[in-house]
């Protein structure tokens, strides 16, 4: 098994799931409602776990301990898509990322349940059930708000147009996808996208919403390849201000 091929997608998804769990989690006592407060400050804990999951496997393939991969890193060594990484804005821009985000999460997590390396299939399968929640909470509100009032139409479209580009860049392809997909490791971002532009689609055909035109939106991408937006470096140093104090703190 190509084991270079594998560390970087173990990476790509441990750190979508770090830096969008900490963007989540900037809800906690900011909700629109309490119910929304409390939801978002649950699925930021979910993606936290998750990505810890994932490096305590990248760990066991001799990359560093989860702690250290996850606060210090430099900013060029993540390989988190610039989609998860730009501030929330309103929460009607966080909710459609959530609903752009986990309709690919679990769609991926959903795909890896059959990959050739067992133990990411098995943490695949214990994850696509955390997924299910995730992404019925976001139907439900895209197409409750997606069918609501004009303004809340006018804002998630607004929202969902603004955010189509950045989406986009979830799926740009690892140098190692041939190696990935021929060993069976994953299916492949080609693969992911098309599903994941059929299930959006669905969704925001029970909406007032429009339905995307894929190929008026120029994918932004750098991110996986460790170019980011001036967003993520203030981002870090905010995670991993308490850990930097004292790497080898015991709690």
């Amino acid at each position: 098994m190509n084991t270079e091929a594998l560390k970087d997608l173990l990476y790509r998804i441990a750190d979508d799931q770090l830096i969008l769990g900490h963007r989540n989690s900037e809800w906690t006592g900011m909700g629109p409602l309490l119910e929304e407060d409390i939801a978002f400050s649950s699925m930021a804990q979910d993606k936290i776990g998750q990505s810890l999951a994932l490096f305590n496997i990248l760990n066991q393939l001799g990359e560093p301990p989860a702690d250290t991969a996850a606060f210090m890193r430099d900013e060029s060594s993540f390989r988190n898509c610039i989609f998860v990484e730009i501030p929330n804005g309103e929460y009607d821009f966080s909710l459609v990322r959530h609903f752009l985000f986990d309709t690919a999460a679990a769609i991926r997590f959903d795909m890896l349940t059959s990959s050739s390396y067992e133990p990411l299939a098995e943490l695949a399968n214990k994850i696509r059930g955390e997924l299910k929640y995730h992404t019925m909470h976001a139907n439900t509100w895209m197409k409750q708000l997606g069918s609501a009032t004009p303004e809340s139409i006018r804002r998630l479209q607004e929202s969902l147009d603004s955010a189509l580009p950045y989406a986009l860049g979830m799926f740009e392809q690892s140098p190692y996808e041939g190696e990935l997909i021929r060993e069976k490791i994953f299916g492949g971002e080609v693969l992911l996208q098309q599903q994941w532009q059929q299930k959006v689609a669905e969704v925001l055909a029970h909406t007032q919403l429009n339905t995307p035109d894929w190929n008026i939106y120029r994918p932004v991408m750098g991110g996986r390849r460790g170019k980011h937006s001036e967003h993520l470096q203030p981002l870090l140093d905010e995670m991993s201000e308490v850990f930097r104090i004292d790497p080898n703190a015991e709690w």
